[in-house]
């Protein structure tokens, strides 16, 4: 069975075990992090802060990924700690983990070349996440599918342990828990969410030094193909429905990167009457990345689970093969029945 083909998990609400997860973070000295490709703010911010929280325990430790850090979320990683699997180093830091701890994620299809790694790894293996749906990857699960992001689960261990909130640490933490929450205005947001914000805001954050960073420094491909984007935008049942696309072809066109479309789906949602917004996305010639976002009663992690895909009930995604006129019309199709609900 490929890595693809894994069964899904269960999508019943978890929490995390505290103890046991304490216990397992006690038991090993040796540990390799590693989250999703294209990655956001959450899987960046998550896999750094738990590093550093690793690091004050005492534990050696190794963080790789499928990927090269987009040159937006490179603030972030200021000391140039994420690996790419392709750096000579990695194997080596592969080889001497006795632990590999998977983060934000729990579906193959966002592991990219880290997934045969995972599949390979012979020693123990967990994951740290939020997302309601995913995969079975063979490892431990500790999962707090109420989080608002990952960044919420490390900080909670970071109460846990005992330690304080550095300034470091406040910034990867809360890039992680605004950006996943659409910068506070997510349905996932409660008071313990401001509550935890105003934490890391006394750790030294400065909110509007990072929203600068994150949302003020746009390069001009990604302004361009947002443009694209936006100007493909149709909509279905009266505008309830929004949708638009991204071809392979329109990278080197507009001087984007592949890491240039997050977020863009949810400019979609500013359109007066929007329930459903749908985003199509060929990073890969021939296979589509669709983005859902609901803010009416559409799961989307229901709607993205009918295409092998899953996340969250507001947000969620999946992978479906082209061209684009037959995923768009598979994905429609999916969706208009699930608006008549």
């Amino acid at each position: 069975m490929s890595c693809e083909q894994a069964p899904k998990i269960a999508t019943t609400p978890l929490v995390v075990d505290w103890p046991r997860l304490l216990e397992v973070l006690q038991e090993h000295q040796r540990f390799l992090l590693t989250t999703h490709i294209r990655p956001d703010c959450d899987a960046i911010g998550s896999e750094l802060a738990l590093a550093d929280v690793l690091r004050q325990m005492g534990r050696q430790v190794a963080c790789v990924n499928a990927f090269s850090v987009p040159p937006a979320l490179q603030f972030l990683d200021e000391n140039q700690e994420l690996i790419e699997l392709r750096d000579l180093r990695a194997k080596e830091e592969i080889e001497r983990a006795d632990i590999l701890v998977v983060l934000d994620t729990t579906a193959w299809a966002q592991l990219g070349d880290m997934g045969p790694v995972i599949k390979g790894f012979p020693r123990k293996k967990i994951v740290i996440d939020h997302h309601v749906s995913g995969d079975d990857l063979g490892a431990e699960l500790f999962k707090d599918t109420q989080a608002e992001a990952t960044g919420r689960i490390i900080a909670e261990l970071v109460r846990r342990l005992g330690f304080s909130f550095t300034p470091r640490l406040g910034k990867l933490l809360f890039a992680a828990i605004a950006t996943d929450t659409g910068w506070f205005r997510f349905n996932s947001v409660r008071a313990e969410t401001f509550e935890l914000a105003g934490e890391l805001t006394r750790a030294g954050v400065v909110p509007d030094k990072l929203y600068r960073q994150l949302f003020e420094n746009e390069r001009l491909g990604r302004f361009r193909l947002m443009g694209r984007a936006m100007a493909r935008a149709e909509t279905e049942l009266g505008g309830r429905i929004i949708h638009s696309y991204i071809l392979n072809t329109d990278f080197a066109e507009t001087g984007a990167l592949s890491s240039d479309t997050e977020d863009i789906i949810n400019t979609t949602l500013t359109v007066a009457g929007t329930e459903l917004a749908l985003m199509f996305i060929e990073h890969v010639p021939g296979q589509f990345k669709v983005s859902f976002r609901s803010r009416c009663h559409v799961d989307c992690s229901r709607l993205a689970a009918v295409f092998g895909g899953g996340g969250h009930r507001s947000a969620a995604g999946a992978t479906v093969p082209g061209p684009l006129e037959v995923a768009r019309a598979r994905v429609l199709d999916a969706a208009r029945r699930a608006m008549q609900q």
